[in-house]
């Protein structure tokens, strides 16, 4: 419990990842590599260029790079963190890792084959109160980065998203036409269930997603409801319901 914040926003602050990570040696969300990976091994490839995001200090990439995978490029906005991590796996010539944010990546359009992130995106969320309807601020938010995602992956390469967001609440952010995905969701976990989402690019969206999206944006376009109340003559006309 040593690094644990006093409010929830200090997990959006770079200055709390910069001091947490002068100490903190590793540490995994929702599980290490194991825990997963059976079902990362049916949908990445060892030879393919992969992108991780808010690589943090987990110990995910290294695993992976000592399973086969031989080009990850890690990045994450902490500086502090970037740095102790190259100079960590400064040996392993497949692991490069940049200060970037992820809003903004620095990279060429189709530049990676799959994109990854692991409790990333649940980070930018952790001070929504309703999942079901999260603030404009963080939806913007969310979509600068899914943007950015669905730019630097090639055709066919696969955004891989780890987390504990159920579908009901996550695929309200993935299920957008312009990301130009299909989705598709596994889940892992023994007590309690963490979820991988394989977001294929240059696939459409299901049937189902599709009228998911075009549900949300119905309802996002409709004017708010206005409540009206009718004056009456007799104050006590509660007592008049029938109940």
């Amino acid at each position: 419990m040593e690094y644990l914040p006093d409010c929830n926003a200090k997990y959006k602050d770079v200055e709390y990842w910069n001091t947490r990570y002068e100490t903190e040696e590793s540490f995994e969300w929702f599980g290490d590599f194991s825990k997963f990976q059976h079902l990362l091994v049916q949908h990445v490839g060892r030879d393919e260029n992969i992108l991780m995001l808010g690589c943090g200090n987990s110990a995910l990439s290294l695993d992976m790079y000592q399973a086969g995978y031989a080009s990850i490029t890690n990045v994450d906005y902490s500086s502090v963190c970037v740095e102790s991590m190259a100079e960590r796996h400064s040996d392993c010539a497949g692991l490069s890792w940049v200060c970037m944010d992820i809003r903004r990546l620095a990279f060429p359009d189709a530049s990676f084959d799959v994109v990854m992130e692991k409790g990333t995106l649940d980070a930018m969320l952790v001070d929504e109160k309703d999942p079901w309807n999260i603030s404009d601020s963080s939806a913007q938010l969310l979509h600068q980065v899914l943007s950015e995602i669905s730019r630097v992956l090639k055709p066919g390469g696969r955004f891989v998203s780890v987390t504990f967001a159920q579908p009901h609440f996550r695929k309200r952010l993935y299920a957008r036409t312009e990301y130009r995905w299909s989705i598709n969701h596994y889940h892992y976990g023994d007590s309690f269930h963490y979820f991988l989402y394989v977001l294929t690019k240059g696939e459409e969206l299901s049937p189902e997603d599709t009228a998911l999206e075009r549900r949300l944006r119905t309802e996002a376009e409709a004017p708010p409801t206005v409540l009206t109340f009718e004056e009456v003559e007799n104050e006590d006309f509660l007592n008049n319901i029938a109940l």
